[in-house]
């Protein structure tokens, strides 16, 4: 899944030290890669005995990871067709709030297995979200972020 001459390849990493256990970073860290964009639709994962052999783990370790992120609708196995990154399950306007935890377990998970202390990790969620918007540029609660037709500026793309 990784070649260490390639830096912008997607790496899942297993720290044996870490007290995340191993089939949790695998899941937090594949998880990140899909919801960060790193990972896109259709995209194939190594099979569970390819990805163990490269982590030097047991194959259940992986199929427990894999079983989890089918669970959660990010990846899907088919016999013969391997295991793939599947269509997002996000429904505009309909987020729930156990996705969003969940993500965040993802996020701070991957993070912890790097070795990130819980102020940096807090520090890069920070600079993730950006600036607060203006409150008077905020839509309406009810009010769609983007128009049809239209760019994210409020200007016509027709």
């Amino acid at each position: 899944m990784s070649d260490p001459a390639d830096p912008t390849d997607p790496a899942v990493r297993v720290d044996t030290t870490s007290q995340v256990p191993p089939y949790e970073q695998i899941r937090a860290q594949l998880a990140a890669l899909i919801v960060s964009g790193r990972l896109v639709e259709g995209d194939r994962l190594p099979t569970v005995r390819q990805l163990a052999a490269d982590l030097v783990l047991a194959p259940g370790t992986v199929a427990r990871a894999y079983r989890e992120l089918e669970a959660a609708e990010l990846i899907r196995t088919r016999r013969g067709a391997g295991t793939r990154v599947a269509t997002p399950p996000f429904r505009p306007g309909n987020l729930d709030p156990t996705q969003l935890t969940t993500l965040a377990r993802d996020f701070t998970s991957a993070a912890r297995a790097l070795g990130a202390a819980p102020e940096a990790i807090l520090d890069a969620v920070r600079e993730a979200l950006g600036p607060e918007p203006d409150p008077v540029t905020r839509p309406a609660p009810d009010e769609p972020l983007f128009q049809p037709g239209t760019s994210s500026s409020g200007s016509s793309t027709e």
